[in-house]
C-alpha cells in the first residue's frame, strides 16, 4: 500500500470529520469500540492477503501440559516464531497484577526460527520475565494465566468425550489471559526502530498482535493435549465452531494509560484514520440493497454481542443496558422507516448522535465503517508517522504566534480551574520497582515531586500565563532560554498546527478522571472487545474472539469476526 486513493465518486465533500472536542474527550474515548482498521484486523487481513503459513514446529509438553512449544508464522520474506513455556503455577501465586512473579505460561516472539541453543537461552530467561533478559532477536515478551474455571471445565468435558458448555464459553470467552505483552526494547527485546521498515510491522503493534494471535492457538492446543493425556480412549477435540469462540483474555492497568499522552503524533494518526474512514462512509450519496441488508445484519449481531457482554462494574453495566435499548430503538426505526434515500449513512449517524447514548453513537460509527472495506482500507497507510518530526522547536516563532495557537487549539483547557484541589488531585509518576506509570493522590500521598510532565491542560494554562508577560513580537527562543521548564508544552502547542487530534481534551489529573477511559480507547484500536472494568484503573478484555484460527485463515473471511455470528 503506497498511496491513498481519491474519494469515491459517489461521495459528497460537505461532510466534515468529527471535531477533536467531540471524539477526544475522556467520555468519548471511554465509549470506543473495535473497528475495521483496528490493529488485530489489519494483522489478519495481511496474513491472508500475503498467504502466510503456520506450523507447530516444536511440541515438547508432558502429560500435565508443562514444557516447551514453538509456533512459526512464515510470510513472503520472513519467519517469526512464538516460543512458549508452560509451567506449574502454585494456585496461591496466581495473580493478574503486574507485580506477579510467576505465571501459567510465558512467551517470546523470536525473529526467525530458533535453534536448540536459542530455546535453551530463552528457557533460562523468559519464564522469569522482568527478572530475566532477552536479546535483539526477540520482538516481544509476554505471560498468561489460565482462566481456571473455564480451562478446567473444557478439560473435563473433552476428556469425557463431550464438548464444553457453549454458554460458559460465551460468559468467559478465553482459556488464558495475558497480563503483559512487552515489546519495543522492554527486557532487552529489539527496539521497534530495528524492524519498523519491514512491511509486516509498518502498522502499529503488529508484532504484539501476532504474539497474542499465536498464544490463542497455544491455549487451545494445550487444553486438548492435557485432555488427550488424561483420557486417551474417550477424548475428543473441540469442534471448529466452538474453537473460534475462544479468544485470548487480557488484564490491562495504568501502565498503558500515559502512552497516548506521551505519543501525541500517534494519537493524532489513530484518530485521523478512524475519523477519515467515518467521514468517507457518511459522505456516500447512496447505498444499494445489499449494503443496507449487510448493515441490518451487523446491527442484529451487535445486539447479540451486547447481550453476551458481562461485567461486574456498575457503571459499565448501566451503559450496556442503555446500549442494548438503543440498539433496539435504532433497529425499530429502520424496520419502520427504512434507510434514507439520499446520504443514508450520514442520516443514520446523525440519528445515533442526536438520539442515542454515547456508547451507541460510537458503536454505530464502528458499524458504519465495518461494511465499507473498499472505501476505507487504504487509510492504513496513515498510521505511519515519524514522531521525531514533532520534536524540533522552531525558536524563530514569535510569542504572539504561540498565544494565537493556544487560543485556537487549546480553548478547551479554559474549562478547568487549576486553583481547585479537585482539579489537581492526582499526579502521574513512574514506579521505581517496575518502571511503569502509576497514579498518585496529590493531597494524600508523597511523591508529587516525581510527577511526569503529562498534565497537558494545566501546563498549557501555565504557559499562557507565562507568555503574557512577554512582548508578542519577541522570539520564542528568547522566552525558552529564560523558561526551559515550558519546552515540553511549547513543543505540543506548535505540533497542534498540523496534528488536530494530538491531545486528550480533558484534565487527566482531576479527581473525577477515570483512567479506564484512556485504557478502553487504546484497547479498542488494538481490536479488543468485551471490556470488563475491574476498577476505574484496570480492565479485562477479550482479543481475537470469533476470529479464524491459524489453519483457517486461507479459507475463511478474516474480516467477519468483529461480532458474534447470528447462527449460533
Amino acid at each position: 500500500m503506497t498511496e491513498m486513493r481519491e474519494a469515491a465518486p459517489d461521495c459528497i465533500p460537505a461532510i466534515a470529520m468529527r471535531s477533536p472536542d467531540e471524539v477526544a474527550s475522556l467520555a468519548a474515548m471511554g465509549a470506543a469500540h473495535q473497528h475495521r482498521l483496528s490493529f488485530m484486523r489489519l494483522l489478519l487481513r495481511r496474513l491472508k492477503r500475503e498467504g502466510w503459513r503456520f506450523t507447530r514446529a516444536v511440541w515438547q509438553l508432558d502429560a500435565d501440559g508443562y514444557g516447551t512449544a514453538v509456533y512459526t508464522a512464515s510470510g513472503p520474506q520472513r519467519t517469526y516464531s512464538l516460543v512458549a513455556f508452560s509451567h506449574y503455577l502454585d494456585p496461591g501465586m496466581r495473580s493478574d497484577r503486574v507485580i506477579a512473579t510467576a505465571w501459567d505460561a510465558t512467551f517470546t516472539l523470536f525473529d526467525g526460527v530458533p535453534s536448540s541453543s536459542d530455546i535453551a537461552r530463552l528457557r533460562a530467561n523468559v519464564p522469569r520475565q522482568e527478572a530475566g533478559r532477552v536479546s535483539g532477536r526477540e520482538l516481544s515478551v509476554s505471560r498468561t494465566n489460565r482462566s481456571v474455571r473455564l480451562f478446567d471445565h473444557v478439560l473435563e468435558r473433552l476428556s469425557q468425550g463431550q464438548q464444553p458448555d457453549e454458554a460458559l464459553i460465551g460468559e468467559v470467552g478465553y482459556l488464558m489471559r495475558t497480563t503483559a505483552v512487552y515489546g519495543s526494547g522492554k527486557l532487552g527485546a529489539a527496539d521497534y526502530e530495528s524492524v519498523a521498515e519491514r512491511p509486516e510491522f509498518r502498522s502499529p503493534f503488529q508484532g504484539e498482535m501476532l504474539t497474542v494471535y499465536l498464544i490463542r492457538q497455544f491455549s487451545l492446543d494445550l487444553v486438548e493435549h492435557i485432555a488427550a493425556a488424561r483420557a486417551p480412549e474417550s477424548v475428543v477435540r473441540l469442534v471448529p465452531g466452538l474453537r473460534r469462540k475462544f479468544g485470548v483474555g487480557n488484564s490491562t492497568g495504568l501502565g498503558m494509560a500515559p502512552f497516548l499522552v506521551n505519543h501525541p503524533m500517534l494519537l493524532n494518526a489513530w484518530l485521523t484514520v478512524r475519523e477519515t474512514a467515518l467521514m468517507r462512509v457518511r459522505a456516500r450519496r447512496s447505498a444499494d440493497a445489499a449494503e443496507r441488508e449487510a448493515f441490518l445484519k451487523l446491527l442484529a449481531r451487535s445486539r447479540k454481542g451486547v447481550r453476551s457482554w458481562r461485567t461486574d462494574d456498575k457503571v459499565q453495566q448501566e451503559r450496556i443496558a442503555i446500549l442494548e435499548r438503543d440498539i433496539e430503538r435504532l433497529s425499530s426505526h429502520l424496520a419502520e422507516n427504512g434507510f434514507a434515500e439520499s446520504h443514508p449513512w450520514n442520516e443514520l449517524y446523525l440519528r445515533a448522535a442526536d438520539t442515542l447514548s454515547l456508547e451507541a453513537r460510537e458503536l454505530v460509527a464502528s458499524l458504519l465503517i465495518e461494511g465499507q472495506g473498499a472505501a476505507v482500507d487504504d487509510l492504513e497507510i496513515l498510521y505511519r508517522v515519524n514522531e521525531a518530526d514533532g520534536f524540533r522547536i522552531d525558536g524563530t516563532r514569535t510569542i504572539g504566534d504561540v498565544l494565537n495557537l493556544i487560543d485556537r487549539n487549546y480553548r478547551w483547557t479554559q474549562a478547568h480551574d487549576f486553583t481547585s484541589p479537585a482539579s489537581t488531585a492526582r499526579f502521574w509518576y513512574v514506579s521505581e520497582e517496575k518502571l511503569e506509570p502509576r497514579l498518585g493522590e496529590r493531597w494524600q500521598e508523597d511523591g508529587a515531586a516525581l510527577e511526569q510532565p503529562i498534565a497537558i491542560a494545566r501546563d498549557v494554562q501555565a504557559l499562557r500565563d507565562a507568555l503574557r508577560g512577554w512582548p508578542t513580537e519577541e522570539r520564542l527562543a528568547a522566552f525558552l532560554l529564560v523558561h526551559p521548564e515550558h519546552r515540553h508544552i511549547v513543543r505540543r502547542v506548535l505540533l497542534s498546527e498540523r496534528a488536530p487530534y494530538a491531545e486528550i481534551r480533558d484534565n487527566i489529573i482531576s479527581a473525577a478522571m477515570r483512567p479506564i477511559d484512556i485504557l478502553r480507547f487504546k484497547l479498542s484500536f488494538f481490536g479488543a472487545t468485551r471490556f470488563d472494568p475491574r476498577s476505574d484503573r484496570w480492565t479485562r478484555i477479550t482479543m481475537f474472539q470469533h476470529a479464524p484460527l491459524m489453519d483457517e485463515i486461507a479459507s475463511m473471511d478474516v474480516d467477519d469476526w468483529f461480532l458474534p455470528p447470528l447462527e449460533t
